[in-house]
């Protein structure tokens, strides 16, 4: 029997004798073989994007993903799913450095979540497992705490944060891979192993359909949008659909646009990979901590660094003007009152002789204070 070893690195040979990303047959332990995709290139960083309100009951998060075309890498939006059965839930597509080269492991339905990388999509994928709901009996019930449940009349929902810490590997910068440079550095817990190995399903038509779409957009593509895809979720396939399809007929992929995303490289283009303002609003992305809330309070801190920025300009050239009581201080020609100072000619008048009258003495005292109140 050949080992999955041998038959990667077989694969793996034969894919670089092509091109810089070619399909490669690669066995995995939660399934016999498919087909996959060696790249090259690491995938950009992922987007911060928030979760459309839930559409309905039984409805499940399927996290956007980068995945990889002739022209180079996409992004797929984020989208609620209904499984093909009762008491599926989703494993995350992911990216995974391995013998040289970015492997691609399709996303898949099965009765536990497995390992998806460590990547942490937010929204209850925290990188290990999944903290946005469970099935009880024949219902679904959504962990609020990371759900966006939304206005939809949904009754089974509960609260666990604490799920959500323990199950969260923080990933201040968005990397979209595991292993390599720079990657989530993380393998298969024995739970996930053992989920690695059971009966899977495979995404539904509509689920393919849906990444077919986004291929066709080329406001998807990381070498158009510089990592910030135009469309980054949409509450069901079909409504994305359309926009896909709008975008693909006013402006195709061209030749240019497919040469150019098979050597775009996100790391040291101008893109989302190689973007500080996003990695250090993160902090939030403790977006991390609470993935689910993570896109909402993300985008907080962002619009507030900018509010802030500006705040403090205009306060600025306010206290500047104070350089025209400066100019004031030049009136301080008021060495013409000091003329006035001469005024000690009157002085041979016994003026002070009155200065007797006491009684007068307060009214000074009284302008003064009226002074000092001004």
């Amino acid at each position: 029997m050949i080992s999955m070893k041998a038959i990667r690195n077989v694969a793996l040979a034969a894919a670089a004798a092509f091109s810089i990303a070619a399909p490669v047959a690669k066995a995995h332990a939660e399934s016999p073989v498919f087909i996959g995709i060696s790249v090259g290139i690491a995938p950009p960083a992922l987007p911060v994007y928030q979760q459309p309100p839930l559409p309905g009951p039984g409805y499940l998060w399927v996290p956007g993903y980068w995945a990889w075309g002739d022209a180079g890498y996409y992004w797929v939006p984020g989208y609620w799913s209904q499984p093909p059965q009762v008491g599926l839930l989703w494993t995350p597509a992911w990216w995974g450095w391995e013998d040289g080269a970015y492997i691609w492991h399709a996303g898949y339905w099965g009765p536990h979540v497995g390992f998806y990388g460590g990547i942490n999509y937010g929204f209850g994928y925290g990188g290990i497992g999944f903290a946005g709901g469970e099935w009880r009996g024949g219902g679904f019930f959504y962990n609020s705490a990371v759900v966006n449940v939304g206005g939809a009349h949904i009754t089974n929902v509960y609260v666990n944060r604490e799920v959500v810490v323990n199950n969260t590997i923080v990933n201040n910068n968005r990397v979209a891979f595991n292993g390599g440079n720079g990657g989530i550095n993380r393998q298969p817990s024995p739970m996930e192993q053992q989920a690695m190995h059971e009966n899977h399903v495979q995404p539904t038509a509509v689920q393919t359909q849906h990444e077919h779409f986004a291929s066709q957009d080329r406001a998807q593509l990381a070498s158009v949008n510089g990592g910030r895809p135009a469309t980054a979720v949409a509450a069901r396939p079909e409504a994305y659909r359309a926009v896909a399809q709008q975008h693909a007929q006013a402006m195709p992929i061209s030749t240019q646009d497919r040469q150019a995303g098979q050597h775009f490289n996100p790391t040291t283009a101008h893109g989302n990979g190689a973007n500080p303002a996003p990695a250090n609003a993160q902090p939030r992305n403790a977006n991390p901590a609470a993935p689910g809330r993570e896109g909402g309070n993300f985008n907080r801190p962002a619009n507030q660094p900018a509010n802030t920025a500006r705040e403090p300009q205009p306060a600025v050239q306010r206290p500047a003007p104070a350089s025209r009581p400066a100019q004031e201080n030049r009136p301080a020609p008021a060495s013409r009152p000091a003329a006035p100072a001469a005024s000690p000619r009157p002085a041979p008048a016994s003026h002070p002789a009155p200065a007797p009258h006491p009684a007068a003495a307060p009214h000074p005292t009284e302008h003064g204070g009226e002074h000092e109140h001004r």
